[in-house]
């Protein structure tokens, strides 16, 4: 029997509800099935993040890989469904899935090294930029969660949301930013979207130098997929050269991408009121008024 962190656990007892609790209270027994199953054995310490236990593991083959354990939700249960479509071409290789329980077998990578270890950052924006271009150029699959839902949802959000806010700055940027979404909204697009690509959801690996992992894929327009490359490692004098080589390595209209990236700040914007922010990112301030200039 595994035993499950105290940080997940709190983790889940805090954030999620009834479903968190149940969650970490079946981990051992899933993790034991899963073991026997998949004929797996743990070759490493646990790793976890708020969501997910992942085992080191070898299999009877002596293949080594990572037992992935997550409650099955909105945000998770596409997972899957990306890597197999994905089939390790700019993403980790997924194994094996266990549909119930939401477990995956993935090929093993190295977590020592991750993108933000790179210290040139114009490098790893690069690096991103790359991944984006091989996992957006797939068809988002029918049944998968889809930007015109998510963007619908924040439009119909905003206005109770702005007047939360402080700053009548803050305000009016929340506004603009709502007005560029509704102009794109009709049309949110079908690419295959991670929706998470940062810097440390990439990962070094023997058979490719980088690949991405742990998406919470989306069908949609990979303009939304932009932003975390102009906060991580936030650099103001650097959001119009990050923004201009993202759309040009994705190959995207710089219109369209600049209103889906205002759908990302209004986004997180919307998530940070409902956690009792009264003022916005001054981060993503910054990049948004760079776009809406």
């Amino acid at each position: 029997m595994i035993e499950v962190p105290e940080a997940l656990v709190a983790a889940q007892h805090r954030y999620g509800g009834v479903a968190g609790r149940a969650f970490v209270a079946a981990l051992p027994r899933i993790a034991d099935e899963m073991l026997q199953r998949w004929d797996l054995h743990p070759v490493g310490a646990p790793m976890h993040g708020m969501a997910a236990l992942v085992l080191p593991v070898r299999a009877g083959d002596g293949r080594d890989a990572v037992l992935k354990l997550q409650a099955v939700d909105e945000e998770t249960v596409g997972e899957s469904v990306a890597l197999r479509i994905w089939d390790g071409d700019g993403a980790v290789r997924l194994l094996a899935h266990d549909a119930e329980t939401g477990a995956m077998l993935l090929e093993r990578l190295d977590t020592s090294r991750h993108l933000s270890s790179v210290a040139d950052t114009r490098a790893a924006v690069q690096t991103l930029a790359e991944l984006l271009a091989r996992l957006t150029a797939h068809t988002a699959p029918d049944g998968l969660r889809r930007l015109d839902d998510v963007a619908t949802a924040m439009l119909e959000q905003t206005p109770s949301a702005v007047p939360l806010l402080d700053d009548p700055d803050d305000r009016d940027l929340l506004t603009d930013c709502a007005a560029a979404v509704r102009d794109v909204v009709a049309e949110s697009g079908n690419r295959l979207l991670h929706w998470d690509l940062h810097y440390d959801n990439v990962l070094a690996s023997d058979r490719a130098p980088w690949l991405a992992i742990d998406p919470k894929p989306l069908a949609g327009d990979p303009g939304f997929d932009l932003l975390p490359a102009l906060t991580d490692r936030f650099d103001a004098a650097d959001i119009a050269w990050r923004f201009d080589l993202m759309t040009d390595v994705l190959d995207l209209d710089r219109d369209r991408a600049r209103a889906w990236t205002l759908g990302r700040v209004l986004q997180n914007g919307l998530w940070d009121v409902e956690d009792g922010e009264r003022r916005l990112s001054r981060d993503q301030v910054s990049i948004a008024r760079v776009l809406l200039r």
